[in-house]
């Protein structure tokens, strides 16, 4: 198991752990000779002490704060190296190496990358200043480490100096990928923009997007941050609160901003998601006033502390809620914990990081295993000198073990064995025995190239120096009252997307939905988000989707719009709808009620037919114009009822072209018709002179039904061809489509209308001059009455038309169509079918000749009395007649002396009676 970082100040106890630094041979911790050196860089103390005199000297300080897992590091160094001798890679060329603690200290390390630079075999580390570097061989030929990011940024730039080839196992940050500014860094472990980007999709996938960060004020913790920034944004995460927590222990506003931090954690109720990038000395500070403070979350570890075994045996560390951490892909280790096994039998001489850990046993043996840790972390060097005097070193068996982060073990490894192979290509046409045998920047090359055999995997670095392995998603539980770090999932950086061994792991995962971490709770579908006055994305409101839209999944940021044309959706739905397609269907009770008005309307057509049929040589058959007459105006009826018929059910190419050229050529025929016959009843009971002639003129029935019926021909043909009607969608209606015929042009719809108007306005003028018939047969009168009818219906037709839609708008047009035909029709036929039926005795010749001989007798002696009043002058003459008529009143004709066709009007001389009946057959013979 791991333990808790401590404070132990470098000292010095007799000859045999000598830790301050005396000269630059002390300054090394850890070295071995060979034909090729490799230096390392590794923070095995947390913190270099602060000087103790005034004012501060430029001196090297001590260090304190003895960090097993580094430590580690640097023992797995040492085994890749000895494996590496003890084996044919490098053909007989051994590889020796210099360790230096940077205790994660800048100044520090750079004095280490100093004594690299220095030239090889220099007796006082000199490092020369040259325009050149080329020839140059520096003291080592390769660097591994540092163990943090910062360290490495800016040891990076002094090797740079000289190409010398940085690999680190635990140096994350996204900025070191820059081949720009640190041309000679490589790593064997992902990039931070991997890193982050894998803690951003975990967030996302489980369904939070309110949470915390807190992070080290060092280049490392700000550039992590500002990563974690961007993908968080990318996933729509928002950050409620940053924490940056001082890079060292040793700041005194340390522990203030620790309390700070835990007090804003507890603040936020809503935040329960706790994303930490931070040392692992910072985690266990801040884990422990979080525990005091009963703190439950769930903690997101970076790969700096995901695996630290001394954090995860913190007593009640279970309190603190869920771990779920990120850490390097391991691979196979055993040979090297066969190693730590051995390790009580390694020489200490030239390991003073070996001889320390073996120091710290001895004082702490005799605890059990946590208070071990403790005693580890909390030893003070006064503790540590009087204890060691007293104590014989003993050995712990598994310990060293037990506290691996195999992921850091397996990249140090990895490291080591990338230079290796580098080198072996260096060595292939040299004798590499000569340390000038070839220079850093010849090996920079190499290594850029150089291909791993890891687990039976091909790794090599791309183009930014980067390794990209996966990472392995940790999930701390406690197994038998003990915290266990197990793998939870794989996160493949190259997809984005988490591997899962098994059901029950995938279970795990899942679980982590559980916990509600929001800043608003989650929209539903039929629900959109509204951003409220908060500067923060994920705090809204949720709305409902308004109508024609839906949203179909939680918390989307707008809801899908419709397609308005054949879609629609009521409001807060989670999906469109097909609109109904709508039409006045055959089934549509209204639709059945018109179809049986017209249906009654052809049978009275037919009835009207066969009556006239049966009675065709009846005076009241042959005043209507004969058979022919009335069979061409009633098939027009007949025409007309039909066209009824395609207004109804789907609108289709034909019926929309048909319905409206049927209707108005049929009209067109039915009026001409009618037309014709209130020309010859004017005709035939017109006593002005004047009029006679014009009628004579006009009075040509069949060029006249060719004509007035043609011209509406003329009008549907070019109608039908240049602007056609056609199938329409309507869309007005916002739940329905309505089908429905477009009339093509407005404008030519209204001329066949006009047209049909202007010819029943004729038909009305001529009907209306000759509305004084014979009382028992006063067809003119019914004709006038039926085109008032007609005009009356299409007057309040056009503008119920206009403001009317729907699948009802055809019905007003039938029921206009009905109204005008049942009219006409009726007013033209059915006082005819009375006097057939029931007024069977004036249907008779001799009844018409005694009714059109009184009108005649009436309307001879009106006439003249109106031509002798206009001829008159003189008031003798006036009296002279008028004598003469009174003494003739009660003459058979009751009327004074006339003129009559041709006849000329003789004063004082009166008409024989037989001029009357005359003139009452010639009447009846021209109707």
């Amino acid at each position: 198991m791991a333990f808790v970082s401590f404070l132990i100040p470098c000292f010095v106890i007799g000859t045999d752990i000598a830790f301050s630094c005396q000269n630059t041979d002390d300054f090394v911790g850890a070295s071995s000779p060979g034909d090729i050196v490799i230096g390392g860089l590794f923070a095995v103390h947390s913190e270099m002490l602060p000087p103790e005199e005034y004012p501060i000297k430029p001196v090297i300080q001590n260090c304190a704060g003895f960090e097993i897992q580094i430590f580690l590091q640097t023992l797995a160094m040492i085994h890749a190296i000895e494996t590496i001798n003890n084996s044919t890679l490098l053909s007989g060329v051994t590889l020796g190496y210099e360790i230096y603690d940077t205790c994660a200290e800048v100044t520090k390390a750079m004095a280490s990358a100093l004594r690299f630079l220095a030239k090889f075999n220099s007796s006082e580390d000199v490092v020369e200043f040259k325009c050149n570097y080329s020839d140059y061989v520096p003291r080592v030929k390769a660097v591994t480490g540092a163990s943090y990011s910062e360290v490495s940024m800016a040891v990076s730039r002094l090797l740079a100096l000289q190409l010398i080839p940085q690999v680190s196992p635990a140096s994350s940050a996204e900025i070191l990928s820059d081949k720009i500014r640190f041309p000679s860094f490589f790593r064997t472990i992902p990039s931070d923009f991997h890193q982050t980007r894998a803690m951003a999709h975990l967030i996302c996938e489980s369904g939070w997007n309110w949470i915390g960060v807190i992070a080290t004020d060092d280049d490392n913790g700000r550039f992590a941050l500002e990563s974690f920034g961007v993908q968080a944004m990318a996933n729509n995460v928002c950050i409620a609160f940053k924490e940056m927590l001082p890079a060292y222990l040793s700041d005194n506003s340390f522990h203030t901003k620790v309390d700070h931090a835990v007090e804003k954690i507890v603040k936020e109720t809503r935040v329960n998601v706790i994303v930490v990038f931070m040392r692992q000395f910072h985690v266990l500070k801040l884990f422990k006033k979080a525990i005091e403070r009963n703190v439950n979350k769930i903690w997101i570890a970076s790969d700096n502390w995901s695996a630290a075994v001394k954090i995860s045996t913190i007593p009640n560390i279970r309190q603190l809620g869920t771990i779920v951490g990120f850490g390097f892909k391991s691979g196979d280790i055993s040979t090297f914990q066969d190693f730590l096994r051995n390790l009580h039998e390694k020489p200490t001489d030239n390991n003073k990081f070996l001889r320390e850990y073996i120091m710290l046993l001895s004082v702490c043996a005799h605890l059990e295993y946590h208070d071990f840790q403790m005693c580890i972390s909390n030893q003070s060097q006064d503790d540590l000198l009087q204890n060691v005097e007293n104590k014989h070193q003993i050995w712990r068996d598994g310990f060293l073990n037990a506290n691996i982060e195999s992921g850091f073990i397996h990249s140090t490894i990895l490291a080591i064995y990338a230079i290796a192979h580098a080198i072996k290509g260096q060595c292939k046409d040299r004798n590499c025995k000569d340390p000038s045998a070839f220079t850093p920047w010849e090996l920079l090359e190499e290594l850029k190239k150089v291909t791993v055999i890891d687990d039976g995997k091909e790794s090599q670095f791309d183009s930014n120096g980067d390794m990209s392995t996966s990472y392995d998603v940790l999930l701390w539980k406690e197994i038998n009252g003990h915290m266990e770090i197990t793998t939870m999932a794989e996160y493949d950086p190259e997809k984005g997307h988490f591997i899962f061994k098994d059901e029950e792991k995938k279970k795990e995962f899942l679980d982590l939905k559980k916990v509600q971490s929001t800043c608003s709770q989650h929209c539903r579908p039929g629900q959109m988000k509204k951003v409220t006055e908060s500067p923060h994305t994920c705090c809204y409101e949720c709305v409902y989707c308004p109508e024609n839209h839906y949203s179909n999944q939680t918390d989307m940021d707008y809801c899908y719009r419709c397609n308005n044309k054949t879609y629609w959706a009521p409001v807060n739905s989670t999906t469109c709808y097909r609109k109904t397609i709508h039409f006045l269907a055959w089934t549509d009770w209204f639709a059945i009620f018109l179809l049986l008005l017209s249906a009654f309307g052809v049978v009275l057509v037919l009835s009207i037919s066969v009556i006239f049929t049966k009675n065709l040589n009846t005076p009241v058959v042959k005043a209507s114009g004969g058979l022919t007459v009335c069979y061409i105006i009633l098939f027009s009826h007949f025409l007309i009822f039909l066209s009824t018929v395609f207004f109804i059910d789907e609108p289709t190419e034909f019926k929309c072209k048909t319905r409206q050229a049927l209707f108005g050529i049929s009209f067109a025929l039915c009026i001409s018709c009618i037309l014709i016959k209130s020309l010859k009843i004017l005709l035939a009971f017109s006593f002005d002179p004047k009029l006679q002639n014009f009628l004579k003129c006009v009075y040509k029935p069949i060029p006249t039904v060719v004509t007035c019926t043609g011209i509406q021909v003329i009008i549907c043909t070019f109608w039908l061809i240049f602007r056609t009607p056609f199938v329409k969608q309507n869309f007005s209606i916002p739940r329905a489509i309505i089908l429905e015929c477009n009339e093509g042009s407005i404008v030519a719809f209204g001329i066949m209308l006009s047209y049909i108007a202007a010819l029943a306005f004729i038909c009305f003028i001529f009907a209306f001059k000759g509305r004084k018939l014979p009382e028992n047969y006063n067809e003119a009168k019914f004709i006038t009455f039926g085109m008032l009818i007609y005009f009356i219906a299409w007057i309040v037709f056009i503008p119920v038309y206009a403001t009317t839609f729907g699948k009802y708008l055809p019905a007003v047009e039938i029921i206009v169509v009905l109204i005008s035909n049942y009219g006409i029709l009726c007013c033209t036929f059915l006082p005819k079918c009375y006097i057939i039926i029931y007024k069977q005795e004036t249907n008779t010749k001799s009844a018409f000749l005694k009714m059109i001989y009184t009108y005649s007798s009436k309307s001879a002696g009106s006439v003249a009395v109106s031509q002798i009043s206009l001829d008159s002058k003189s008031s003798s003459s006036r009296a002279t007649i008028s004598e003469s008529c009174k003494s003739e009143k009660n003459s058979v004709n009751g009327n004074c002396h006339f003129q009559v066709s041709g006849q000329t009007l003789r004063k004082g001389k009166v008409l024989p009676k037989n001029t009357t009946r005359t003139v009452a057959r010639k009447r009846l013979s021209s109707i």
